[in-house]
This record gives structure tokens, sequence and C-alpha cells, in this order.
């Protein structure tokens, strides 16, 4: 193909998630609720973390961490779709295309090292008790840290290598509302198999090691902790059951939406709503109603705030 390595395409226009007015509305205050929810739920986490000293330890700084990316997980993806609930015409422009594949794929990289660096935690703290603070020093929460941040920026960058490179040169409709490999690579006016399999290998194997790597872990971390009962077994396995949820539901869809060959247009809409809407607020919300401590903590900084105000 004469210059095919130059797009013709300026644009791509989103099919969006319904055509009916009256839905648009009320998904644009769901969705907004949630967002504002989202939002506010991590950020609480943040500050309270960073300002009580009794949370200074490394499984509340990995916390604090998973937090931030949920914050950007939810921020890459519900602006723009709440925004394009107002419009009959819901676009966006190639580079905006190609900058919200590129933080989705990002902050994805970055959680999933998170959360295996979360799950070694609690294996440490469990198995190794006495040599906990020695093992998961502040060295060791930047490793996994910088990790995870240069894990998901290869991740990304690896993929987007050659998407930018693609030649898209007349259709330019997505029948989704937001910019993802799987649908954009299909309206390429090239053969794109190989480039599709990559991404399946990349983001689709590299989601299915990772959650079946942390299943099994989790699962000989319980059976661990059963072996050796104690006053803080239940305190233990009230903790690793949340850390299990949240496995789950960021792993549910994207296994899905990165591995399935035929993905059906609603339930793939669905589950990247789930994905980039409900999951940061539930992660927000797992992690403090199964958290004695967190709970205390934030009930605290929520009463300073309050404090605050009434003297101001």
């Amino acid at each position: 193909m004469d210059g095919a390595n130059h797009s013709v395409v300026s644009e791509f226009v989103f099919l969006g998630l319904t055509n009916s007015w009256e839905i648009q509305l009320l998904l644009v205050v769901l969705f907004s609720m949630f967002y504002m929810a989202s939002l506010t739920g991590n950020s609480l986490i943040m500050f309270t973390v960073t300002t009580d000293p009794h949370l200074h330890s490394p499984m509340y700084f990995l916390l604090a961490n998973l937090s931030f990316i949920d914050l950007g997980i939810s921020s890459a993806t519900s602006p723009k779709m709440i925004f394009d609930l107002f419009r009959k015409r819901k676009v966006i422009s190639f580079g905006g295309c190609i900058a919200q594949i590129f933080f989705i794929h990002v902050i994805g990289g970055v959680e999933m090292v998170l959360l295996i660096a979360m799950a070694f935690d609690r294996y440490v703290a469990i198995r190794k008790p006495l040599h906990y603070l020695t093992i998961m020093s502040p060295r060791m929460c930047i490793f996994f840290l910088v990790a995870a941040w240069m894990t998901g920026l290869i991740h990304s960058v690896v993929q987007l290598v050659f998407v930018i490179n693609l030649p898209f040169c007349g259709p330019n409709v997505l029948d989704s509302f937001y910019c993802d490999l799987p649908r954009l690579i299909k309206l390429a006016c090239t053969d794109t198999y190989q480039l599709e399999f990559m991404v399946i290998v990349n983001s689709g194997f590299m989601s299915v090691l990772c959650f079946f790597t942390l299943i099994i872990s989790y699962i000989f971390i319980i059976l661990t902790l059963q072996k050796h009962s104690s006053s803080g077994s239940s305190k233990a396995l009230s903790t690793l059951s949340a850390h299990i949820t949240v496995v789950v539901l960021f792993f549910g869809p994207s296994i899905f939406l990165y591995t399935w060959p035929s993905p059906s247009t609603d339930l793939d809409k669905f589950l990247a709503i789930f994905d980039a809407v409900l999951t940061p607020l539930l992660n927000a919300i797992i992690y403090t109603l199964r958290n004695q401590e967190m709970k205390m903590a934030m009930r605290k900084v929520c009463r300073q705030l309050v404090n605050y105000r009434k003297i101001s």
C-alpha cells in the first residue's frame, strides 16, 4: 500500500453506550456519582496513610500507591465518557486516542505489579513476622514501586510502537466509549493478525499469568495461616480476603477483554465500564470496610478536617 506508514484518519468516532437520551441522562448522573465517590475515597485513603503515623508501614505504603493508580484508572476514561454522554457526535483525536491507550496500559501494568507486591507483603508478614520489617524495608518498597512503573511503561510502549505506524485510511468508527487496542487495530487498512496475536500475548497472557500466580499464592498463604492458628488469624484472613477480592475484580474484566477472540459488544462495554468506573471505587470500599485500622484512621482524619473547617 502506497504511504502505508501515514495515517489519514485524524479522529475516531465512538458509538457510545446508548442512543436513548433518557438513558444517557441517567448514566451521566450515575457515572458522575461513581467517579466522584472514587476520587473522594481513594484520595482519602492516600491522605490518611500519608498523615497518620500508625499507617506508615509497607502494607499501607503499597495500599496508598494502589489508590493513586485507581485514581488514574478512573480518570483515564471516565471524564471523557461522561462528557461524551452530552454530545451527539462523540469523537476523539488520533493523538488523544493513542494517549488514552498509553495511560490505560501503563496504569494496568503498574497495578498488576503492585498487586503482586501486596501478595508478597502478606506472605512475609504471615510466614516471617519477626523479619517482616527487615525484608519489607523502605528500599524493598521503593524497588517494588520502580519495578511497577517500569513494567507498566514497557508493557504500554511495546504495543504502541507498532500501533502508531499502522495505516488508518478509512474506517474510523469504534463501537465503544473509549480507545483500546483490540478494537482500534481492527480499523487499520492492513493485515493485523500478527499484531492482534501480540496484544493477546502481551496483555492477555500477562493478565492470566499474574492472576493465577496471585490466586495460587493466596491459597498457599491461607493454608499456611490455618496451620498456625493465633489471635491474629481472623484479622489476617480478613485482610487476605480483601486482597483476593480486589485481584478478582481487577483481573476478571482484563482477562476477558484481551483473551476472548470475538467478544460480545454489549458484554465488552459492560466489563469496560466495570473496570474503569466501578472497580476503583470498590477497591477503596473493600480496603476500608475490611480494615479496622484504616476505618479508625479515616474517622480520625475526617474529624480533624471537620474541626479545622469549624475553626476556619
